[in-house]
C-alpha cells in the first residue's frame, strides 16, 4: 500500500460520499491529475479471510442491485 499526493486538483469520490458515507470517512478522491507516491505503508493489518469474503460477497450485491451505479 503506497501513500500518495496529488498533483493537481481532487474531489471527493461521489461514489463513496455522495452515496454510502457522506462526509467522505473513508477518505477516497479522484483526481484526472497524476499522484506522487511519497511513502510504502508496512504497518497495516490484512483483513482476515473472513473479513476479505464478506467484502467480496457486499461488493457483488451492490453490482447486481440497479441502484449500484457507478458515477463516472
Amino acid at each position: 500500500m503506497y501513500e500518495v499526493e496529488p498533483t493537481g486538483t481532487f474531489e471527493d469520490d461521489p461514489n463513496v460520499t455522495d452515496k454510502k458515507f457522506p462526509g467522505n470517512p473513508t477518505r477516497s478522491y479522484r483526481s484526472s491529475a497524476p499522484l506522487k507516491v511519497v511513502g510504502e505503508v508496512t504497518d497495516w493489518t490484512r483483513l482476515a479471510p473472513e473479513a476479505l469474503k464478506a467484502w467480496k460477497d457486499r461488493l457483488a450485491a451492490i453490482l447486481e442491485d440497479e441502484r449500484g451505479e457507478i458515477i463516472n
